[in-house]
């Protein structure tokens, strides 16, 4: 199922089928793809998405950091929670957004490597950020 992660949807339907799965994605809040792949993520070097910060950061920066992880997180559960619901319902059995998202097989990132702050990712993440890029002139 080649399917985008925000709308947990066809990762549904597919974990009930048992086949594989294809994420193809910008960037997911609260870093759930990061934590679904299991993928290192200390808030202290890895700047959040909306914080602005980049991978050098200072200790006010890393602090100002730390509390946009804490804050996402509380906020994602509740955002979240009726996909939690759904999922639990349809598969017959308690399952968290991370746990169901851990079963894709390869997750397409449409970011850039180069332009992105570098993080660690896992081996089935792929960076495809070019393909949003238009031609030169």
């Amino acid at each position: 199922v080649f399917t985008d992660p925000l709308t947990p949807c066809g990762q549904i339907i597919a974990l009930h089928f048992s086949i594989p799965t294809v994420f193809f994605l910008r960037g997911v809040p609260c870093a759930i793809d990061v934590r679904a792949a299991q993928s290192p993520d200390p808030p202290s070097y890895v700047p959040r998405m909306f914080s602005l910060n980049t991978d050098h950061m200072t200790f006010p920066q890393r602090v100002k950091n730390f509390l946009i992880s804490l804050s996402e997180s509380f906020t994602c559960s509740i955002v979240f929670s009726s996909f939690e619901s759904l999922a639990s319902d349809f598969l017959q059995k308690p399952i968290t957004l991370p746990q169901l998202l851990s079963h894709g097989s390869i997750w397409l990132k449409r970011l850039d490597f180069v332009f992105d702050y570098p993080a660690p990712v896992m081996p089935n993440m792929i960076f495809i950020g070019g393909i949003n890029c238009g031609q030169k002139k």
